[in-house]
């Protein structure tokens, strides 16, 4: 029997619109309840309700006749929803970034959803000292018997399951290893990797310093959008892996720095 017009359930429709509605708050920095009601064919209250389950979420913050992203007011959103975001994108970054690991030697994984995709990608059989802030790549990479994994103490950020306090930076002053792989919040040609967190930037930049060589994954939705600290210069970046998306002009823009875009 041919169910191809059937119309979706109503609980896989919901999901997708919340999916959406997500997406374009992320992209746009804000949406309205009744502009989201006329896109999507139902009620303001259906669309309210769908903003509460997200907030609830930790993805968007109800402001008054719509929302803004979470992350705007100084809060990240949930581990399990960042992962979900985007994913098949950051798995074909982690792809690319295999071609970027050394034969043999230290390594740093920053902490984050795409570099927690690159860890579990991980050859098995490569012969490397890895050094990370997040429990996550540590979990991933636990049962590789030839990699060394070095987790680096502090206290622990619930929402990321990375530490990127004080104590972490102390830990990665004194290391020097061949590549690190690094993320971001923002990305522009103009100004570089930002966060909006300044411990989590001093960490980076730490981290930065103790590599010969730095290589950034950062997804498409990502680029364009400048948040509060910067912690990386392009002239700080040897490679950076982002998605074919991307708009040409900023790929120019970034490579005539002297940085490598390798587009996936």
């Amino acid at each position: 029997m041919n169910r191809t017009n059937d119309p979706p359930s109503p609980a896989l429709f919901q999901t997708e619109r919340q999916r959406e509605i997500m997406g374009m708050t992320l992209q746009h920095g804000r949406v309205e309840v009744g502009e989201l009601a006329d896109r999507f064919g139902v009620t303001t209250e259906t669309i309210r309700r769908d903003l509460s389950d997200l907030q609830h979420q930790r993805v968007v913050r109800r402001v008054h006749g719509g929302a803004i992203p979470w992350e705007t007011a100084g809060f990240e959103p949930l581990l399990s929803v960042r992962a979900d975001q985007h994913d098949a994108e950051k798995r074909r970054l982690a792809q690319a970034a295999l071609n970027e690991l050394p034969d043999s030697g230290a390594i740093i994984i920053d902490s984050g959803s795409t570099l927690t995709r690159f860890a579990e990608v991980l050859p098995r059989g490569c012969d490397l000292r890895v050094v990370t802030n997040s429990l996550l790549t540590a979990q991933a990479l636990a049962d590789h018997e030839s990699v060394d994994v070095i987790v680096i103490g502090g206290k622990l950020r619930k929402n990321t399951l990375a530490m990127v306090d004080a104590d972490a930076i102390g830990a990665v002053l004194p290391l020097t290893v061949d590549t690190l792989f690094i993320s971001s919040d923002g990305l522009s040609a103009a100004n570089g990797l930002t966060t909006p967190y300044r411990e989590e930037a001093a960490l980076k930049q730490a981290m930065i310093h103790a590599a010969r060589r730095v290589v950034a994954l950062v997804d498409h939705s990502k680029v364009g959008h400048d948040h509060f600290v910067r912690f990386a210069d392009w002239t700080d970046v040897d490679v950076l892996i982002t998605n074919r998306e991307v708009d040409p002009e900023v790929v120019t823009s970034i490579e005539s720095g002297g940085t490598t875009v390798l587009l996936a």
